[in-house]
């Protein structure tokens, strides 16, 4: 196919796309769609047939699907417990829909007036992409040896319809007061769903904990010195994650002036969720990394010429996305593994710092507050932090003798 054939393709999807969102599926004329492309109408019917046809490319290669098959393998093979697997999918499908929210709004307010082929249309859409959960599912459950009581393709009908819901929800209704946030309505999202679909002989831990696998003070620190051999951007970035506790959701969406330093403090201002300020620590595993004023994060911004808002760049020198974070992760962590045999994935960082964050003394109150978290999800994190502690005085008691 020709680059000129992909390009009035793609050109009648976003033609079609924008028409749909602004006037409705219903009141879109094919003859509009070709006049918006730029082509005659002859070219759409030989792309797409009609416009039912459309529609079902629009939805298709819509954020929401894109490539979701290939983003749920990636994410199966992370070594995530089931309840941080689950809210990551959750999470990653609410931020695709929000791409798109007067085309949900359209898609879904005018189904009733659908022909029977657009709603088979839209239905094939949905039924392929519960297919790809379905075997995302039964991988993460299988690896956590969870038992259900509803198939996989069950399962994933049940959740997305969840999420669906939701969406519709959000995008249609102001200060319904239903759940404060986002990460609200998924971590209460995740744990019905762990509930009502598993057997409760062993969902009693599952439940009410989320794996913490955080990292040793060997491997954060060699991740820090090969960020800081990388350069100051990438170096800043590690040292936030592992010296705020910030997830990639809450990186991309700091600004410069979310920063607020003196000699006696180096605080961030969350805007994402929670709004709330995250301390910046000096001591990370043991190890200083500089002072409250100067340090990688500070040296990024003071090395910087440009005049954009943002925190972070990218390469290009526009404000970094997650997907960037993610790819710069997992270059910096390429080669290295794990007490337990894995490359280390990006949430380790987050949960290292709170784990740390709970060593150092914070109560889990105090923690609720920094982090944004109920005391349900902080529990795991207390439990780990405890077992360090123990370890460390059988070691100190060892010393001893």
């Amino acid at each position: 196919m020709s680059n000129q054939v992909i390009s009035t393709r793609q050109r009648l999807i976003n033609a079609a796309r924008s028409l749909f969102a602004t006037q409705g599926v219903t009141e879109t004329t094919t003859k509009q769609v070709a006049e918006l492309a730029e082509v005659n109408e002859v070219t759409l019917f030989r792309h797409f047939g009609n416009k039912h046809g459309l529609l079902l490319a629009v939805i298709s290669e819509s954020p929401v699907f894109q490539e979701l098959d290939e983003s749920l393998k990636i994410q199966a093979s992370q070594p995530a417990s089931v309840h941080q697997a689950l809210k990551n999918y959750c999470e990653d499908r609410l931020q695709a829909l929000e791409k798109v929210p007067d085309l949900v709004r359209s898609v879904v307010g005018e189904a009733g007036n659908y022909p029977l082929e657009n709603r088979q249309a839209l239905g094939r859409s949905l039924t392929e992409a519960n297919h790809y959960v379905a075997e995302y599912l039964a991988t993460v459950m299988e690896r956590e040896q969870l038992h259900t009581h509803l198939s996989a393709k069950k399962l994933a009908s049940l959740l997305n319809s969840m999420l669906v819901g939701y969406a519709v929800i959000e995008f249609t209704s102001e200060f319904h007061q239903l759940w404060v946030d986002r990460d609200e309505f998924l971590e209460n999202l995740v744990a019905l769903f762990l509930k009502g679909a598993t057997n409760s002989t062993s969902l009693g831990e599952s439940i009410s904990t989320e794996k913490v696998i955080d990292l040793p003070a060997n491997l954060v620190h060699l991740i820090l010195q090969r960020a800081k051999k990388s350069g100051l951007r990438d170096y800043a970035l590690i040292y936030v994650l592992f010296a705020a506790g910030l997830s990639t959701a809450e990186i991309v969406n700091l600004e410069r002036s979310h920063q607020i330093n003196d000699a006696n403090q180096h605080l961030l201002q969350i805007t994402q969720g929670t709004p709330r300020q995250v301390p910046v620590n000096q001591w990370i595993m043991g190890k200083r990394y500089g002072s409250y004023t100067r340090n990688p994060l500070t040296q990024w911004l003071k090395s910087r010429k440009d005049e954009h808002a943002a925190l972070f760049l990218n390469n290009e020198g526009m404000p970094i996305s997650e997907e960037e974070i993610q790819r710069i992760w997992h270059i910096l962590t390429e080669g290295l593994l794990t007490p337990e045999g894995q490359q280390p994935v990006i949430e380790q960082a987050q949960q290292t710092w709170c784990v740390e964050m709970l060593m150092k003394g914070m109560n889990l109150e105090q923690m609720s507050l920094i982090t944004g978290w109920n005391l349900s999800k902080l529990q795991p994190y207390a439990r780990r932090s405890k077992e360090k502690l123990a370890l460390e005085q059988a070691i100190r008691l060892d010393h001893k003798v």
